[in-house]
């Protein structure tokens, strides 16, 4: 299908299976809805599966604005090796005994649990992370090692799920964690640092994005469902784009709505009186959000408008 303006504005989350990465979803959703506007918020290397939100047509405005502030992983950490990626797909550089301790279940929670708490957090050789113009993990292919700096980011909550004991010597000790975190965290970084805290060396072998700020693999489309029915499946998985955003939400006037139509600002409406200078409002007309405004003063001025809407459920 030959790609172009289909007239599909719409944010929807899919759950991203193993093995593609983040554009190779992208693509596929272009090929899908033949629309060459199509973006995603939020990149999973391909050996991470879940919670990945993508925007079509005019929704891809929205990805800047979302916060998408905590998000959500179920990790396996393997002890015993780091890698040089610190996770599976990387060689492995460093072995290390596995203390007795670290099979014991109760051992194993009690340390999940010293992990909460905010920490500066020095991220993966091979990040996305900008350096000198270049990510961190084209200098890597280079033969150069990036000089990263440790970023604070905040651990809210480390839940272990499970101890998995090797029952053949040549396999690792495993931990399955549930992790809430703050944007920027790294979860190789976590087990990386973990395994070194115990005494040994770990890396992640299994991540799955669980949320993503408000929005949970419960409200993920599957691949294969976008490919095989579209139309359905975007509208039973669409999100409401105004929910997403978190804003305060305002109900357009006729009056009001001509105004939005060409950029006009008008005054603060009574249900807005309260919110602070600067801050962001959601406008919804016919069931549509048609713009994102900022409270100036006394009025609401355009940030930005969306002229066909973006359909809000």
């Amino acid at each position: 299908m030959k790609r172009g303006a289909s007239g599909i504005n719409a944010l929807i989350a899919v759950d991203k299976p193993l093995g593609l990465t983040s554009h190779d979803v992208v693509s596929r959703v272009r090929r899908v809805f033949g629309e060459k506007r199509v973006g995603h918020a939020g990149t999973l290397d391909p050996n991470a599966s879940g919670v990945l939100v993508v925007g079509i047509g005019l929704a891809t405005k929205l990805l800047g604005l979302l916060t998408l502030d905590r998000k959500g992983y179920v990790a396996d950490i393997s002890f015993g090796a780091r890698t040089s990626t610190d996770d599976v797909d990387g060689e492995v550089v460093t072995t290390a005994a596995v203390p007795e301790e670290l099979y014991d279940i109760e051992f194993a929670r009690i340390a999940c649990t010293k992990l909460v708490g905010t920490i500066d957090q020095l991220p993966p050789a091979v990040s996305a992370i900008s350096v000198d113009g270049k990510r961190a993990y084209q200098l890597v292919r280079e033969g150069k090692m990036p000089e990263l700096v440790a970023r604070r980011v905040s651990i809210y909550d480390a839940s272990l799920l499970a101890v998995h004991t090797p029952s053949d010597k040549s396999d690792p000790l495993v931990w399955t964690v549930a992790f809430d975190v703050s944007k920027g965290t790294y979860i190789r970084s976590i087990a990386r640092d973990l395994g070194q805290s115990l005494g040994t060396e770990a890396h992640i072998s299994g991540l799955r994005r669980t949320f993503s700020g408000p929005i949970t693999l419960g409200s993920c489309a599957l691949l294969e469902e976008l490919e095989q029915s579209p139309s359905q499946t975007l509208e039973a998985k669409r999100l409401n784009p105004t929910e997403v955003l978190g804003y305060p939400v305002h109900r357009l006037t006729a009056a009001e709505y001509k105004c939005v139509e060409v950029g006009k600002r008008f005054g603060i409406p009574e249900d807005l009186c309260e919110i602070a200078n600067n801050s962001p409002v959601s406008l919804v007309w016919n069931e549509s959000l048609v713009g994102i405004w900022i409270r100036q003063g006394s009025c609401l001025v355009c940030q930005t408008n969306f002229s066909q809407g973006i359909l809000c459920k």
